[in-house]
């Protein structure tokens, strides 16, 4: 039976993981952020523990063959006063969880990872050569789309692989990327191995709501649960690939059995790619609310389109998304979300 240490074990990704671990011997530890969780205290089965408290890892981590590493602070960021909740939470956070590992001898790490650290996605011009675009110079204007910055063509996306760019463009996306760094020297220090699962937009039931460091999917829940509009920036269709969260969890799961040697990172997704309109119009129907209303407003920072490519994926452990976005958003448009203290991320 494989032992498992599991960060983040009582968050929204973390709580589905913990779930789909039956069969393997499963030490589950969280934080528990108020942030994250609201003012619950305790969740039965997960030990209070701080990712960057390295005795306590250190004492935890006995016995242990693999750690999935879920525990960190989510989402684009507010304001510049976030960065060092997330440098702390996830960048030292990584550090100090990599340091115990190699006291304690463990060798096998599943890290959580995001396509935040692609930056903008992947696009290709009418001939299909693929085409790095400029900045998007037009917003303000209501011009939305990528173009190439040589002919001035609006460009498609195209599917991004692993070996993409790497090029986070917010203080989330940068701590992303640096854990994924940390874990990749340490797997050459130590001869460990590594799975950074780069989830896409992850969504289903749990989900915190009512919190701007929360997913696009909660924030149109919360919405059309107030009677509200979904609102929808830029023209809504942004190109994204959303990806149930039992789907994340099996792939956890699969990429804990599989046991890759060194280090492999791997787009988690459902391989359907939908548009943000789409998602917000499907929520909205399922719902029985107000249509979206598409704002023509934009976010500093926002991408365009990132579509994600999941062959690498199902060639290195098997997954195969299982819930399609059609069915998913259905279901997620009734299922239970989580209630979370806060509106920032932590100070601490």
């Amino acid at each position: 039976m494989t032992r498992v240490l599991l960060t983040g074990a009582a968050g929204f990704i973390g709580g589905h993981i913990l779930s789909a671990l039956q069969g393997h011997d499963v030490v589950a530890i969280d934080a528990l952020l108020a942030s994250a969780h609201g003012s619950t205290g305790h969740v039965e089965g997960v030990d209070e523990v701080d990712v960057r408290d390295h005795d306590a890892l250190v004492a935890r981590l006995a016995g242990v063959d693999v750690v999935c590493h879920q525990a960190a602070v989510v989402g684009a960021g507010v304001d510049s006063a976030d960065a060092p909740a997330y440098a702390s939470h996830n960048d030292y956070g990584t550090a100090v969880l990599l340091s115990a590992m190699a006291e304690a001898g463990c060798t096998r790490l599943v890290l959580a990872s995001s396509m935040v650290v692609y930056g903008e996605g992947k696009y290709r011009n009418s001939a299909g050569d693929i085409v790095t675009p400029g900045p998007r110079t037009s917003l303000d204007e209501g011009i939305f789309d990528n173009v190439d910055p040589g002919t001035g063509e609006i460009l498609d996306w195209a599917l991004v692989e692993e070996d993409s760019r790497l090029q986070p463009r917010s203080t989330y996306a940068a701590s992303k990327l640096a854990q994924e760094n940390y874990a990749l020297a340490w797997s050459l220090a130590t001869g460990g191995s590594v799975t950074a699962l780069r989830y896409h937009n992850v969504y289903g039931p749990n989900m915190p709501r009512n919190t701007p460091y929360s997913g696009v999917a909660a924030m149109f829940r919360s919405s059309l649960e107030a009677g509200k509009a979904p609102r929808v920036y830029e023209d809504g269709n942004q190109a994204r690939d959303f990806v149930h969260v039992t789907d994340v969890a099996a792939a956890n799961v699969l990429s804990i059995d599989a046991a890759l040697p060194g280090f492999t990172a791997l787009n988690v997704s459902s391989g359907q790619p939908i548009t943000i309109g789409e998602v917000a119009d499907a929520l909205a129907k399922a719902c029985g609310g107000p249509s979206p209303e598409i704002t023509g407003q934009y976010r500093s920072g926002d991408v365009r389109h990132i579509v994600a490519s999941p062959a690498l994926a199902r060639t290195e452990i098997g997954f195969t998304a299982s819930i399609s976005p059609a069915d998913g958003l259905r279901e997620f448009a009734t299922a239970p979300l989580r209630d979370a203290e806060g509106t920032g991320a932590p100070r601490v």
